[in-house]
């Protein structure tokens, strides 16, 4: 691989994970951010999708992650921009005030733009899209369509103008769904794995059944050979959003082992997936 492969999950703030991916009783100092960083070179921020943070936050994450220089995180943008009419006045600049710090401490990879799969390609859809990369022109954006209508050259070539990357995802195929591939098209090469929960996708009562997934040894395969064809051209982020019981974490170590990547594993995380890891960590 000629160029950085990072590989982490969506979040780590999660209660589910207590006594699988972290300590059982850790502490009241205890942090899972820098806890993680210590295992994975990146991690996908999703609380951002949600609500604008403030840049305190930012600030307070860069500090956090300062003890691994390889360290990267990747940010969603505010719902109100992809899954909303049109964000509130002053969102551009609220979002654009959470990255700056990010940015500036050399810890922002990329702004995942996700879009649902209700977005589909259109003429007005393109032109909000259009308009979302241009109000965040001066960082690095990876843009996820879920909707097969926009798996075409055209659209493509369009994230090629605007300087945004291609985000290839693996998901539960329906038969309008995206597939999987390897688009090499933007500044940094960007995959989101969310599961095969085909049961749970469209109809849950709870969010986090969407991604109580598990892949096997054999679903990750294609996965590394396309992340290895990624990094030909650009560094890469590999982000496991399956992330319900610490399935993420299970996935993010194997895809590492099986791109020769430092793999070491949480000791709990062995402990409740003994079939995955022998009974032991690396």
């Amino acid at each position: 691989m000629r160029h950085s492969v990072r590989i982490g999950p969506a979040g780590w703030s999660y209660k589910d994970w207590d006594g699988i991916v972290y300590p059982p009783s850790p502490g009241r100092r205890f942090d899972p951010l820098g806890y993680l960083a210590g295992y994975f070179d990146t991690i996908e921020v999703n609380s951002s999708f949600y609500r604008i943070p403030p840049p305190t936050h930012a600030t307070s994450w860069v500090r956090r992650t300062a003890f691994n220089p390889e360290f990267r995180f990747t940010t969603k943008l505010f719902r109100g921009f992809t899954h909303e009419k049109s964000p509130e006045p002053g969102d551009v600049a609220a979002f654009r005030r959470f990255l700056d710090p990010l940015a500036a401490g050399g810890k922002l990879g990329a702004v995942l733009i996700q879009y649902p799969w209700s977005f589909k390609a259109s003429p007005e859809s393109l032109d909000r899209l259009a308009a979302v990369m241009d109000a965040f022109r001066d960082y690095p954006k990876a843009i996820e369509v879920r909707h097969s209508s926009f798996d075409t050259p055209e659209f493509l070539e369009m994230l090629e103008g605007k300087n945004a990357t291609f985000v290839n995802i693996d998901q539960p195929l329906f038969s309008d769904s995206i597939k999987p591939g390897a688009h090499d098209v933007g500044p940094v090469g960007y995959v989101r794995l969310h599961g095969r929960n085909y049961q749970k996708w469209f109809a849950h009562e709870e969010s986090w059944e969407r991604y109580d997934y598990l892949y096997s040894p054999e679903e990750l395969a294609p996965w590394m050979e396309r992340t290895k064809k990624l990094s030909e051209k650009n560094d890469v982020y590999v982000i496991t959003n399956n992330h319900f019981r610490g399935q993420a974490i299970v996935n993010a170590v194997e895809l590492k082992r099986g791109l020769g990547l430092s793999s070491e594993a949480p000791p709990s995380l062995a402990e409740a997936y003994p079939e995955r890891f022998g009974g032991g960590q690396s």
